[in-house]
């Protein structure tokens, strides 16, 4: 081509020699023509900034092409895009150039490429757009991954916020997306790129110890490497040895993980076996050549890590062991076929080729669950985020289903990540599983080879304590929608039970009446209001007050006079060590133990001076302790307990849950009545699907004697959660 300046000549050299081996003459053919007629294009503007695009588009299709291995669609969209959004080319010129397809992909990396990445968390719905975007198509994914490594190549002479821009976008977004379709070489280099501009020192530092190290290392592989080919070769393997050594980020990572020196990672370096092998017999001659190394070498049977039996779920597979090797040096070996290796090097993209060798449909699978979490409405892009850069090549835990379908998980998953990754509905309804056949709780953690039945009860829902233990996006992510749609399924019923209790006490129900108890609550929205009182944080009675209570100068005093006979008083405004003692003794007190939280001897509790009920007594615990305290604090009154042993017995309510079968209700009531005589006042037994659940009225001694029983009764076979109960 004519006019090409030295630099274009080269890439467009360097393209076209990644071209010949895979495409053919035509697609080649065509490919030139675009490339003349972006030139052609270039040549009738004059901006530096066209040329450049010109030179940018020149490196992409290359990466496209050779390290991607994309085809001809692809390469002519990678060479069009910039120059369409320049506007140098038409709509029209793409679908000429390329056909519809083409202009397809270039639309969307069009799109894409006006969302603009900071780390903000402000840019959320961006970030949710531009992955849309890339979900849309997998080659848009490839094509601007590609292009951002071109970029970040070239980025030395930019000013130093732009760079840090591009470092973090590359952290924290294109190198989790490359390493989860399987471009390590990609990703590797973003990374160290990342790391170069962003901790130069740390860079620089370890780069230089790779170059003073690397005669070293030559020949320690050269020595590894030579018993192996002579004993491949006698076997009749066709194969290639490689040498690869860790990327300085790695190595970092390594370094920092470990709390060590460069000089004790053991493996900077790692050795590659690829074999020509037929597919019927890629396992099997894996594993015989793996059985040639460790004849050889001494392998740590604890670093044996096997991908071609159950592939990674980013599709790589391979065999992985670490061997001792001459000198007392560990070396990393990995063995693999060469369409492994197509696969490891070229990602998602290489799977096409060997479409009729392994129906894979895991990229289709990730996807999806991209997709799936975009659209629910609870996400947000630090999850999202979360979610694309969990690393795909750590440990991963395989267990089944009570069908026998194998299913994966990241490490840490518990039997709560089980069940909602079958479904939303299983996930909220669940109380616990069947682990091999043994009850467990939600948060047990599940081991490779488990075999889960999940076991749901009607009456359980989600907990904000759910999230501290769950470790899959779609879980937390289904919880915290859960939790918030319940925030507004109680705000509903909260305003229900306010206007039937206000048409009770003959008090209007209108703004100006909610806008006092908002201004006396402190609270923004009526919302707020409305979900306080369903969830018992807002007292009625004290609504009641604050709505039916005539106006008159607020004194501190004059709110105690009602309740507490004028002898009795000598509580809260005097001294500071005054308190209430409740005890058997106590006489000319009007006082009653608090429904909402039916404190026990033994529990912290605290004295509230009602207007009508006399002294309420609440656990400090209690759910409407904050409010009360809060709002209400002049009349709090300090009280504790001093009942002598054995005088007085309590009301308690106790929550328990378990798997349904015969006899359960002998087995508790053998506990509770029986082995600790607890005098039972009620005991109520809902079943459904295989769980049941019981609430039981008990009168206890104090707070110890609840305690023995509710830990005696989780011991009762088949118990699965005892809890007490706040009030009913």
């Amino acid at each position: 081509m004519n006019h090409l300046n030295s630099l274009q000549l080269s890439e467009y050299r360097s393209l076209l020699r990644i071209l010949r081996p895979a495409f053919s003459e035509g697609e080649i053919a065509r490919i030139k023509q675009v490339v003349r007629f972006l030139h052609q294009s270039v040549l009738e503007k004059s901006e530096d900034l066209v040329e450049k695009s010109f030179n940018q588009a020149l490196s992409v299709a290359s990466v496209v092409a050779g390290d991607i291995g994309l085809g001809t669609h692809s390469v002519i969209a990678a060479l069009l895009y910039k120059a369409a959004e320049l506007h140098i080319v038409s709509e029209h010129d793409i679908k000429n150039l390329g056909g519809d397809k083409c202009a397809e992909l270039v639309e969307g990396l069009i799109r894409i490429s006006s969302f603009e990445m900071q780390p903000s968390a402000g840019q959320a719905e961006n970030f949710r757009q531009l992955l849309l975007a890339l979900a849309a198509d997998i080659r848009i994914i490839l094509i601007k991954l590609a292009e951002r490594l071109v970029v970040m190549r070239s980025m030395e002479k930019e000013d130093l916020p732009f760079r840090l821009r591009l470092a973090w976008e590359a952290f924290n977004l294109y190198a989790p997306l490359a390493h989860r379709l399987g471009l390590y070489n990609l990703k590797s280099e973003m990374e160290d790129i990342a790391m170069k501009h962003s901790d130069p020192e740390n860079y620089f530092l370890i780069e230089q110890r790779l170059r003073e190290t690397s005669r070293k290392r030559t020949r320690l592989i050269r020595e590894f490497i030579t018993p192996i080919e002579n004993e491949l070769t006698a076997q009749g393997f066709r194969y290639e040895i490689k040498s690869r050594t860790k990327s300085v980020w790695s190595i970092w990572n390594k370094m920092k993980k470990q709390q060590v020196s460069f000089d004790e990672i053991y493996d900077v370096f790692a050795i590659r076996i690829i074999i020509d092998s037929e597919p019927k017999n890629e396992k099997s001659d894996c594993w015989r050549v793996y059985s040639i190394v460790t004849d050889l070498y001494q392998p740590n049977p604890q670093r044996l890590r096997d991908w071609i039996s159950v592939p990674k779920s980013n599709g790589y597979e391979s065999l992985h062991t670490t061997v001792i090797g001459p000198g007392g040096t560990w070396v990393e070996v990995q063995i693999r076929t060469r369409r492994m290796d197509d696969i490891a090097e070229k990602g998602f993209a290489a799977h096409w080729k060997y479409k009729g060798v392994r129906d894979d449909n895991s990229l289709d699978q990730w996807l999806g669950k991209v997709r799936e979490l975009l659209e629910m409405p609870a996400a947000d892009a630090s999850e999202i985020l979360d979610e694309l850069q969990r690393n795909p090549l750590n440990e991963e835990v395989f267990v089944f289903t009570p069908k026998g379908d194998l299913r994966k998980f990241p490490q840490g998953a518990t039997v709560l990540d089980f069940a909602f990754d079958i479904h939303t509905q299983v996930g909220c309804s669940c109380m616990g599983a069947k682990v091999n056949g043994k009850n467990v709780p939600i948060r047990y953690v599940l081991r490779n080879g488990d075999k889960v039945e999940i076991l749901q009860g009607k009456s359980q829902k989600p907990k904000p304590d759910w999230l501290d233990f769950v470790v899959t996006t779609k879980a937390k992510t289904r919880i915290r929608q859960y939790l918030k749609e319940e925030v507004v399924r109680e705000a509903e019923h909260g305003k229900e039970l306010l206007m039937r209790r206000m048409k009770n006490w003959k008090v209007d129900y209108n703004d100006e009446n909610i806008r006092k108890l908002l201004d006396h609550y402190k609270l923004k929205t009526s919302s707020d209001l409305f979900y306080r009182i369903s969830v018992h944080e807002i007292d009625l009675a004290e609504v009641k007050d604050i709505l039916t209570r005539r106006e008159e100068p607020e004194t501190v005093a004059e709110p105690l006079q009602p309740a507490v006979p004028a002898e009795t008083v000598t509580v809260p405004q005097t001294r500071s060590e005054d308190f209430l003692v409740i005890d058997d003794k106590i006489k000319n007190v009007d006082y009653r133990l608090a429904k909402c939280c039916s404190p026990v001897p033994g529990d912290e509790i605290f004295g509230f001076v009602t207007v009508s009920e006399g002294i309420k007594i609440h656990r400090i615990n209690c759910p409407n302790a904050r409010q009360l305290l809060q709002k209400y604090g002049y009349r709090v009154v300090k009280a504790h307990w001093k009942y002598p042993e054995g005088t007085g017995y309590f009301e308690a309510v106790i929550r328990i849950t378990g798997i349904d079968e015969l006899g359960v209700i002998n087995k508790l009531t053998d506990v509770i009545s029986r082995d600790l005589r607890v005098n039972m006042r009620s005991l109520s037994i809902d079943a459904k699907e295989g769980i049941y659940e019981g609430f039981v009225r008990v009168m206890v001694r104090d707070k110890i004697h609840l305690n023995e029983l509710i830990h005696r009764l989780a011991k009762v076979k088949g118990v699965l959660t005892v809890s007490r109960v706040e009030g009913m």
